[in-house]
């Protein structure tokens, strides 16, 4: 249980850090609305998602996934503050990504020093859930990161219609999740912590 609650918290901290990059380069790109929303903190409270931050990971543990990943609420942008729609909807999108993507690797950094014992596996499962989250939001699934940036690709007719996919994205993603469609993301997350551990 300890283990599980351990887990969990840095699934949390790291989905928080994901969010919190998205506002952050809004911001960047002109989009004032995640820090007048109280949406630039790290208190969790304010990027909790009922479905996706805990039915979710509890219905992954409950049918013993090899993945675990979570869904926040996500952060709210107004692309019609950007400087530029285009640069801002791609960088936005792949903000939260890249964000996982150096955890991740600060992670399995610090693992090198610490390679074993209890401190040292909590290191690897903050590594792993990192990378896992990054190539996870990467799918081109509405709502994840992967459809913003392929979204704003498209032409405009076949964006609308592609965005329309949004409403039913959680529910194919657990659907995908339970039939084994995800566990792609489980030896891709750990070969790229190993890469970064010997590099």
């Amino acid at each position: 249980m300890i283990e599980i609650i351990i887990f969990i918290i840095i699934l949390f901290f790291s989905i928080i850090i994901h969010e919190i990059s998205h506002g952050y380069v809004a911001f960047k790109n002109g989009d004032p609305t995640a820090k007048y929303m109280g949406r630039l903190t790290l208190n969790p409270i304010s990027h909790i998602d009922p479905i996706g931050t805990f039915l979710l990971p509890f219905l992954l543990i409950i049918l013993r996934s090899p993945i675990l990943i979570g869904i926040a609420k996500p952060v709210p942008i107004n692309p019609y503050y950007f400087r530029n729609y285009k640069t801002g909807m791609i960088t936005v999108g792949l903000s939260g990504p890249l964000s996982n993507i150096v955890l991740g690797i600060i992670f399995a950094f610090f693992y090198k020093f610490f390679p074993s014992g209890i401190f040292s596996e909590y290191l690897k499962v903050g590594s792993f859930i990192n990378f896992i989250l990054a190539f996870f939001n990467l799918i081109p699934i509405p709502p994840l990161d992967g459809s913003r940036v392929i979204s704003v690709l498209l032409p405009y007719n076949l964006r609308i219609k592609y965005e329309m996919f949004e409403r039913y994205g959680i529910f194919i993603i657990i659907f995908m999740a339970m039939i084994g469609l995800l566990n792609w993301l489980s030896p891709l997350s750990f070969s790229l912590f190993r890469f970064f551990v010997n590099l």
